[in-house]
């Protein structure tokens, strides 16, 4: 399969990137700068630089020809650049590429807090974590909330996978997974499981046009 990975550089796109070549997939990874991309070159990795993945033209050039695209966009590191949205943005340029590319398969990453509480879950995290999240991060939440939309409205055969905390852990490959829920009592994930689960999603039919909870 060939599949475009956006946000290649962050923790949970250097993972696709890095399992994707091992499945055996050709893979192109879209990033601002080359050089902050942290895998080792490989025969089957392409490396498309776009500065601005709002650009149609510029993310058309990085979908066409491929039979799948992933997102791992993400906030960014400072409080002032989360404040501007990223992933809504990028994702109706992306999808509207997909269109005229006639790419069909795309998953990306969102987050548990933009979903609803599963049934039965904890009074404390109910009641303190999810506010304190929602209100403190309710920029990014905002945005990542665009984005599903989006993804949703449009023509592609789409996946939303929705984890907790993130962890810098090997993958385990034993992670949780929920089809239309978050996980009950999910806390945290690895970034590889992430990844792992954003691959998952492009072969199996039971998640398109869903969102996937996943957790630990």
């Amino acid at each position: 399969m060939k599949i475009t990975v956006f946000g290649a550089t962050g923790g949970v796109g250097r993972e696709v990137v890095r399992q994707a070549l091992a499945a055996g997939h050709e893979v192109t990874a879209v990033v601002r700068d080359p050089a902050r991309l942290p895998v080792p070159a490989h025969e089957r990795l392409h490396v498309a630089t776009v500065a601005d993945v709002t650009d149609r033209e510029a993310v058309l050039s990085a979908v066409s020809g491929q039979d799948a695209v992933v997102s791992a966009l993400g906030a960014a590191s400072n409080k002032q650049a989360r404040q501007t949205p990223v992933a809504g943005p990028a994702l109706r340029a992306i999808t509207s590429a997909m269109d005229r590319a006639g790419v069909r398969r795309l998953s990306a990453v969102s987050a548990a807090p933009v979903a609803p509480l599963p049934e039965g879950e904890g009074v404390f995290t109910r009641a303190v974590v999810y506010p304190l999240l929602r209100r403190l991060l309710r920029d990014l939440y905002a945005d990542l909330a665009v984005m599903e939309e989006v993804m949703a409205a449009s023509d592609t055969q789409w996946t939303v996978v929705r984890p907790p905390k993130l962890q810098n852990k090997p993958r385990t490959g034993s992670y949780r997974r929920a089809i239309g829920a978050n996980v009950r009592g999910g806390r945290v994930i690895p970034r590889a499981d992430v990844a792992d689960a954003l691959l998952t999603a492009l072969t199996d039919p039971a998640c398109t046009g869903r969102a996937v909870g996943v957790a630990s």
